[in-house]
This record gives structure tokens, C-alpha cells and sequence, in this order.
């Protein structure tokens, strides 16, 4: 049975490629739609840590940073709850509200970002893409590293036993 900290480390992993995931979404969907990079992460972490503004071209090294250990802080928390019993899909859409509520708490919060509702809906749409694919993408990967509790979930009976 994996230990408490070695379900947090591999769910750690699991947001890293859950991040790299969603990464490789964004820049698929950024060479259609000619949307530019956000750098609201690397804004945000400066107002957190009371860095000096920077030109975004100066960023980008913080706006990674921020961006990957971001999911890499939630993806440990995906790894607790897959080994306490949330895992699959209900784990993962889970971990989508709670990557929402992080990011607009901390984007709200340090005053570089707006309430999404006021958001145009392309873009609204756009984040709400991007978000579920790290969470479904980094559950996929915890609930393979991190086992959850016996018969969690329950083995799955033919259409006709049921």
C-alpha cells in the first residue's frame, strides 16, 4: 500500500504530466484561435512574493514556474484523494473545481485577474477547456501510480448482471 507522502509524491508527478498535457492543448488551440500567451500566473506569483513588475517577455521563466507548480500542488492533492477513494472521474471533476477555485482565488485575489463571469464566453469556454483537461489528464495519471481503497471503486458487473 502506498504511504500518505508517496501518494502526495506520485500525485505530484501526475500534475507535472497533467500540466504538460494541458500545455500541449493550449498551444494547439492558441495555433487556431491566435490567442496570446496569458501571463497572469507569472503577474500573480510577483504580487504574491512582492517581486518587481517585469515586462512579459522578462516572465517567462516565473509564468512556467507558476504554471507548473500549480498543477503540481494540486496534483498531490488528486493523489490524497485517489488513495482515500475519490478517484476516476468523479476524482478528476472534483479536481477541476478545486484547480478553478484555486486560480480565481489567486487571480482575484492579488487583483490581476477579473471574475470569470465577466470573462467574454469564448474565453470562458476556452479556460474551462484547458481545466478540465489537466484535471481529467492528471487523474488518469494518479489513479494508475496511486492505489485507492480495497473495492474502490467497485468492480464493474456486466450490463446484464446489473
Amino acid at each position: 500500500m502506498t504511504t500518505t507522502t508517496g501518494a502526495a509524491v506520485r500525485g505530484f508527478a501526475a500534475g507535472l504530466a497533467g500540466v504538460a498535457v494541458m500545455t500541449a492543448v493550449e498551444k494547439v488551440e492558441q495555433a487556431l484561435t491566435h490567442r496570446p500567451n496569458s501571463f497572469v500566473p507569472a503577474h500573480q506569483t510577483e504580487r504574491l512574493l512582492g517581486l518587481r513588475e517585469k515586462p512579459d517577455e522578462e516572465r517567462l521563466w516565473l509564468n512556467w514556474a507558476t504554471h507548473y507548480g500549480q498543477g503540481a500542488i494540486l496534483g498531490a492533492v488528486r493523489g490524497l484523494m485517489a488513495k482515500r477513494g475519490f478517484r476516476g472521474p468523479v476524482g478528476s471533476f472534483l479536481l477541476l473545481n478545486l484547480r478553478l477555485l484555486n486560480d480565481q482565488t489567486l487571480e482575484n485575489a492579488t487583483g490581476v485577474g477579473a471574475p470569470p463571469w465577466t470573462w467574454p464566453v469564448d474565453e470562458q469556454a476556452i479556460d474551462l477547456l484547458h481545466k478540465a483537461v489537466y484535471a481529467f489528464a492528471t487523474g488518469a495519471f494518479v489513479d494508475r501510480l496511486v492505489p485507492g481503497p480495497a473495492g474502490v471503486p467497485e468492480p464493474r458487473k456486466p450490463w446484464r448482471a446489473r
